[in-house]
């Protein structure tokens, strides 16, 4: 617990479950009044945090529905401080399976979403002079996993939403940043693993994707938000940190290589 951010009000889209419930609490542990944004309301789920979070419902792909969320917080809470765009969406298929209602969807939860809500939040940040704008967006924004073109493509969209906002409204006193999440621990990435016969060899195989031996942890991309909600990046705009374990610095090898690469990693040292 600390006080990084208190007196600041904070919103997180999408912050009901995983690595925006994960979100949403490190906010609140320093000191921000929490307000999350979400279609679905799965409190009962996991009680933890949740009497220190106010809950609204929002609709990222509806213009009024993030009209009348601002508007709400706004007359509850009388400011806006910090802008955690996390709500989106992932469509695992071909691009020959891809329909239009497919990508326009995607588009809508991931894209269209953040540059709504940046829209509506930062007329009130611009008038008290400060604020950050924090988005989720992905390595896959710049590298891609199978079938994940139209979630790539939104990816590497709110990178560029980024450095636009970072570059408009700099002069404003307000500073916009992404943070790239690897693999993660979430009920969505177990259930996908869970889907495999041999569910600890991948998972075995996923960790050693990572240099540093291991996937995340939501709590590990929460405060790499945290970071960057705070003065303590106060000179720190328009980047697009990873948050990966190395993941994206390693340049893939031939399998045998690989093996004995790891293998050196493992030995015990004298």
């Amino acid at each position: 617990m600390g006080n990084r951010l208190s007196g600041k009000v904070a919103i997180v889209t999408g912050g009901n479950r995983g690595i925006g419930r994960a979100i949403a609490e490190r906010l609140a542990d320093e000191g921000a009044l929490v307000i999350v944004g979400d279609l679905r309301d799965d409190r009962s789920a996991d009680s933890g945090g949740v009497e220190r979070l106010t809950f609204m419902s929002l609709d990222v792909t509806k213009e009024a529905s993030i009209r009348a969320f601002v508007d709400g917080v706004l007359q509850k809470f009388g400011r806006i401080d910090v802008l955690v765009n996390n709500a989106g969406m992932v469509i695992h298929k071909s691009i020959d399976e891809q329909t239009a209602e497919d990508w326009d969807r995607l588009m809508a939860v991931n894209l269209r979403g953040p540059f709504l809500m940046a829209k509506y939040v930062v007329p009130e940040m611009r008038r008290i002079g400060s604020g950050t704008i924090v988005n989720i967006g992905s390595v896959e924004g710049y590298m891609v996993n199978p079938w994940h073109t139209a979630y790539a493509a939104t990816k590497a969209g709110v990178h560029g939403l980024t450095l636009g906002l970072a570059v408009d409204l700099g002069p404003d006193g307000i500073r916009c940043n992404t943070v790239c999440p690897g693999w993660i621990d979430t009920e969505l990435n177990r259930a996908y693993v869970e889907m495999h016969p041999d569910r600890s060899l991948i998972e075995r195989e996923l960790g050693q994707l990572h240099p540093v031996g291991r996937i995340g942890a939501p709590k590990e991309i929460a405060n790499a938000v945290l970071w960057l909600a705070s003065e303590d990046s106060s000179f720190v705009s328009g980047e697009m940190i990873s948050v990966d374990g190395a993941r994206t610095k390693k340049i893939s090898l031939p399998a045998i290589l690989d093996e004995e690469y790891r293998a050196k990693l493992t030995k015990p040292q004298p």
